[in-house]
């Protein structure tokens, strides 16, 4: 059995996460997604905790979510230990899939095998998290309906825009 392993943030899952994860199960027969930097939220970076998070991929994977793990896993500040870290929390992987430079290397520093995935043009989590505090409806055909519905549903929009109002960050965290 192959089992690859697939890290981000996820706030929000959207839709080229979505196809990234279409991409990467047809390649292997499970996939470990890392909720990375899980121990962050509320601010303008994170603004989705952990579980909520879990629960958005639970609802854009739909089917896929029986060939998938969803493991939240806290960020640290060793950049050389990070992937060690993440190992340890997750089930056995031959592949990673990342798109990240960095990540790219430390992976294949601990041996593992790591390879692209599709990437989607015109979708991210910042640009979606903008588009929420500018009030642009336009964020919403950026991630699955049942997505959209959970943020309204949890007051995310309203949290976001707070949280941009009022430019909340966590010490060091960067500009969005």
């Amino acid at each position: 059995m192959k089992r690859g392993l697939f890290v981000g943030r996820f706030q929000p899952p959207h839709l080229g996460h979505l196809e990234a994860i279409k991409e990467i199960l047809n390649n292997v027969d499970e996939l470990v997604i890392v909720v990375a930097a899980a121990q962050y939220s509320y601010t303008m970076l994170n603004p989705f905790t952990a579980g909520e998070r879990i629960e958005m991929l639970r609802l854009t994977l739909g089917e896929l979510y029986d060939k998938c793990y969803i493991i939240p896993v806290d960020d640290i500040p060793s950049n050389f230990l990070w992937p060690q870290h993440v190992l340890n929390y997750v089930p056995r992987v031959s592949v990673v899939y990342t798109l990240n430079p960095l990540v790219k290397l430390l992976f294949e520093e601990q041996g593992l095998e790591v390879r692209g995935h599709k990437f989607v043009k015109g979708i991210s989590g910042t640009l979606i998290r903008t588009l929420i505090a500018r009030n642009n409806d336009k964020w919403e055909s950026m991630v699955s309906k049942e997505v959209a519905e959970y943020i309204r549903e949890i007051r995310g929009v309203e949290r976001i825009k707070f949280l941009y109002e009022h430019e909340i960050r966590i010490p060091g965290e960067k500009q969005c």
